[in-house]
């Protein structure tokens, strides 16, 4: 689908179909959501029927077209995104329509070798005489000349078919619903010129506009075809930035043994093997033991999370520090398979926005078409006669019928969409630069999107070897701040690797792979300097080189009766203040060091901040983080409110409310923000961010560029400047055909160099950079 007009044909294709209740289509996600009755209409028969006067309609589970015969497979993947590049058999078709284009284009080229050489010289000899070519006599076409434009007649609707078959369907369809478009004013004029070139020659009159049909319809289908690799490009960009979706799970079996299964053969009370470092399948409880979980891709958390056994695990989190055994819940499906239904359902329920071109479209077609037949009726009345009333009518409609515009309107959005990408904006949907426009309100995720999204030491304040022996001690330790100290602090780490698979039995008899368990081990000298550990819920504690050690927070030092001197209560205050964590280290029952561990803000928001604030934008920062986390962003003067512990439906809540009254725009990276940002009246993803969040924005910042979300305002402004700018070069072929006209020397050689003009402008200034660097 390509445009508003799109939708509503598909959707009364659809409601039209016996058991269907509702359809709901979106041109920019490509899909239609249809409510239908299945005892009365089957999945096949809606598909079929929704196939249809160039359209393909896939089952949204169909992996299309991955064998050799077509058949359609199965396929795990849900999101647009992974659909349309999963698209085998959709892009053999659009692979067949470019390969007909450009046949039409070559063949069409030949055609006009008898223009050039031949006909338009024949106009200019006429015009040198005294007047116009009327009447085959005494040129060119004399003789034999009739039977060679009869064949022009059948040539020219060969290349017609296959160059401009995919326009004449646009404005079918548009006819049809009623909503005129681009395309239409295109297909008028080549129909038109095609039309009034077929009466010339059966009356014998020598202005034969063959030429017209064909370097309009190769203009304008070159501009449409042009504008759909952009919008490949930027979608095969996308993939290089986003990760997939878990769809397999390595399940214990009954003799103790491991086998890899699909997500969706798992059952409750399954029990599931998870490695450090990948994502668990599916939401359940860790069945064994301990370990450490980013949950963040879901909940939004900043912090990593320890877990014990029967404790909950959310499906789509990463294990971070040990091999985790989870035993399948009731539902055997993640939190990120019901966030995808969600963004999919919130996504396929917003329509299009109809182009401003196609607006303009609906404004002077009806214009035109009574313009032209009443010219027709005025002539018929002079006493033209038929054949001349229908011939001056359709004159109007090629020299009025302002065609350029179906060549400048794809070509403006191309070239907008390409500079976008140059920047690292990955743009789809032409409609996202006039909707950015609108925003009054800019809606921040803060893990990930306004901070860096990973835990650093900062600041650290103590003795050098007591923050040494500290490393030492966190390198037994799961608690959040662990990696990060010790990669501050802590010699580099060696990983104990087995040399074999050997399964040894855990205390609920289970079984881990010898691999899968090994764990970060400390190095040998290293090893020896610890002497003893234990871990509390807040921090831990041990003997190091025979020095007592505790690590954590201020409670776990009162709750031990370690002192904590007033200088190290106020920077503790202090750090918490500015959204860190404040670690306290100590020995010996004295606290004498505090280390700050937190998650930076990126470079450059707080002029990024600004600089919307500036532009009379609303600045809000939306996170699942606690208010300490937050006070930081709450107090920079251009933030204008801060929403601190929202989970991921409150996000969607929250960005519905403030739909109410404003235009929203949501930036997120997470896969908890992807149904906020689908929500927004446009969302904007971070390119760390993760698939489903950039599935459901309108704008990817791919290269993690916070300041790109501001430029991002920039190319709307300059698009609509480039819009404009085209749309009155585009009108420069009727300032030149219709004055022309009115003097009786329209002739094919002038209105195809009126198309050479006006096309050869919109092009150059198409080809101007967007932004000045």
């Amino acid at each position: 689908m390509h445009s508003a007009t799109c939708e509503m044909f598909l959707e009364s294709i659809a409601t039209d179909q016996d058991g269907v209740t509702a359809a709901e289509a979106s041109y920019v996600t490509e899909s239609i959501r249809v409510d239908y009755d299945g005892n009365r209409l089957s999945k096949s028969d809606l598909r079929d029927a929704l196939s249809t006067v160039g359209y393909t309609a896939y089952l949204r589970d169909d992996a299309v077209g991955a064998e050799a015969d077509g058949n359609a497979t199965t396929s795990t993947g849900t999101t647009r995104r992974s659909r349309e590049m999963s698209g085998l058999r959709k892009r053999r078709s659009d692979d067949m329509m470019d390969a007909r284009y450009i046949l039409g284009v070559v063949f069409g080229a030949f055609l006009m070798v008898p223009y050039v050489a031949l006909l338009y010289p024949s106009h200019l000899a006429a015009l040198y005489s005294g007047g116009p070519l009327q009447h085959f006599e005494g040129s060119f076409v004399d003789g034999g000349g009739l039977l060679f434009m009869r064949v022009y007649f059948v040539l020219t609707g060969i290349v017609l078919y296959f160059t401009g078959m995919p326009l004449l369907r646009g404005a079918y369809v548009s006819l049809k619903m009623r909503r005129p478009n681009t395309n239409l004013l295109a297909a008028i004029t080549i129909v038109s010129a095609y039309l009034y070139s077929t009466v010339a020659i059966v009356v014998g009159y020598g202005d034969i506009y063959y030429d017209l049909v064909l370097v309009i319809a190769a203009l304008v289908m070159g501009a449409i075809f042009y504008e759909s690799s952009i919008k490949q490009r930027a979608m095969d960009r996308l993939t290089e930035l986003t990760i997939s979706q878990v769809d397999s799970a390595r399940r214990y079996d009954a003799d103790g043994t491991t086998t890899d299964v699909d997500v969706g053969d798992l059952e409750s009370g399954d029990r599931v093997l998870v490695r450090q470092g990948e994502r668990i399948p599916v939401d359940g409880v860790l069945a064994d033991g301990g370990c450490t979980v980013d949950e963040a891709v879901v909940t939004g958390e900043s912090l990593p999370v320890s877990k014990r056994a029967g404790d909950d695990v959310v499906g789509g989190s990463v294990v971070t520090a040990d091999a985790a055994v989870v035993r399948v819940g009731d539902r055997t499906s993640s939190s990120i398979d019901r966030l995808t239904t969600t963004v999919w359902n919130l996504q396929s329920a917003d329509h299009g926005i109809q182009r401003r071109a196609d607006r303009l479209a609906g404004t002077v077609t009806p214009v035109i078409v009574a313009g032209a037949a009443l010219v027709g009726v005025i002539a018929f009345a002079l006493g033209t006669g038929l054949t001349g009333s229908v011939l001056a009518s359709l004159a109007v409609l090629v020299v009025a019928c302002p065609w350029a515009l179906g060549f400048a309107t794809p070509l403006s959005i191309a070239t907008s969409i390409e500079a976008a990408m140059e920047r690292g904006i990955v743009v789809f949907d032409e409609t996202v630069f006039e909707r950015l426009r609108d925003i009054d309100v800019v809606v921040f995720d803060k893990t990930g999107t306004l901070t860096r999204g990973q835990m650093d030491v900062l600041e650290a304040d103590g003795p050098d070897d007591l923050l040494a022996a500290a490393g030492v001690l966190e390198r037994r330790a799961s608690h959040p701040a662990a990696d990060a100290i010790v990669s501050a602090f802590g010699r580099p780490a060696t990983r104990a690797e087995p040399d074999d698979d050997t399964i040894r039995a855990t205390g609920d008899g289970g079984t881990i792979g010898g691999a899968d368990s090994s764990r970060v081990q400390s190095q040998t000298q290293e090893s020896d300097r610890l002497t003893d550990f234990e871990s509390h819920s807040n921090g831990v504690e041990g003997t190091v080189d025979g020095e007592r050690i505790l690590v954590g927070h201020p409670d776990l030092f009162a709750e031990r009766g370690w002192s904590i001197d007033d200088s190290i209560q106020t920077r503790v205050l202090e750090a918490r203040g500015f959204g860190r964590l404040p670690i306290v280290v100590g020995r010996d029952g004295h606290a004498e060091g505090v280390i700050v561990v937190g998650d930076e803000p990126r470079e450059g928001w707080e002029e990024t901040v600004t600089r919307l604030h500036d532009r009379g934008i609303d600045v809000i920062v939306l996170t699942g983080d606690d208010e300490e986390a937050t006070d930081f962003f709450s107090r920079q003067a251009a933030v204008e409110h801060v929403f601190a512990g929202v989970p991921p439906a409150g996000k969607t809540a929250t960005i519905r409310r403030l739909r109410a009254d404003n235009q929203v725009t949501m930036v997120g990276d997470g896969t908890n923000d992807a149904p906020a940002i689908a929500e927004a009246d446009l969302g904007i993803s971070l390119g760390s961010g993760t698939a489903l969040a950039s599935d459901a924005a309108d704008i990817a910042i791919a290269d993690d560029d916070l300041e790109a979300v501001e430029t991002a305002f920039d190319l709307a402004s300059a698009a609509r400047r480039r819009v404009e700018q085209n749309t009155r070069l585009a009108l420069v072929y009727n300032v030149i055909a219709i004055p022309i006209a009115l003097v009786g020397l329209l002739n094919p050689l002038f209105a195809t160099a009126a198309v050479a003009v006006s096309a050869l402008l919109v092009a150059a200034n198409s080809s101007r950079r967007l932004l000045e660097e």
